[in-house]
């Protein structure tokens, strides 16, 4: 009988606890939050928290003390590096315990445990990101296009800039032109009198016949 022990063996013998335990530790570190039921995460938060508290002096000898119920040296890299950092001004409490009720197969009690200073949602630190938008067409090459367009403008305003001098010189020359076909041609004048002079002499020629 248990007459009001508070450890909590989880049914698991001294070697099988300990191992899940530091199994679980590591992974709460590394992602931050995990999902198990409320028995281990009672029993996990009273393992790990003070093998955090260690890590907020960064020595030789904490790193061994941790080292020697973590085990792994990826684990131990993050939680001085980086957790170690986070958790610096705070004074205890470093997991919370969030239930999200029975599960289906055997009605077991489940709860969320995530290190409190990595939730940004109650800490009220969202902080808005800039999204990084790439424009891209769908035909592809939309930056070359682009470029072709806008080289193709200069060109036309180049070509209609050289255009205008030449559009108003031959305004300038339109009325010349049309005085050139008012003017009557010199070569044409005799020629108009020869044939005059023709047309009566074969009328006279007509008349002395008669």
């Amino acid at each position: 009988m248990r007459h009001g022990k508070k450890f909590n063996h989880l049914s698991r013998t001294a070697s099988h606890r300990n191992a899940m335990l530091s199994n679980m530790a590591g992974s709460l570190i590394l992602s931050k939050r995990i999902t198990t039921t409320v028995a281990k995460a009672k029993a996990l938060r009273k393992y790990v928290e003070p093998l955090l508290t260690k890590s907020k002096e960064d020595t030789t000898h904490n790193r061994r003390i941790v080292f020697s119920s973590l085990k792994n040296k990826e684990v131990l890299k993050e939680l001085f590096d980086e957790v170690a950092t986070k958790i610096a001004n705070r004074p205890g409490g470093y997991t919370r315990i969030i239930k999200l009720g029975s599960r289906l197969g055997d009605d077991a009690e489940m709860a969320l445990i995530e290190l409190v200073d990595y939730n940004e949602m109650l800490l009220g630190g969202t902080e808005k990101k800039e999204k990084k938008t790439t424009r891209r067409s769908r035909r592809g090459g939309g930056s070359k296009s682009a470029s072709a367009k806008s080289e193709g403008t200069a060109t036309e305003a180049k070509e209609s800039k050289e255009e205008a001098p030449k559009k108003e010189a031959k305004q300038e020359d339109a009325p010349k032109a049309e005085a050139k076909k008012a003017e009557p041609k010199k070569e044409d004048a005799p020629k108009a009198e020869k044939k005059e002079t023709k047309s009566e002499d074969k009328s006279d020629e007509k008349k002395g016949d008669e």
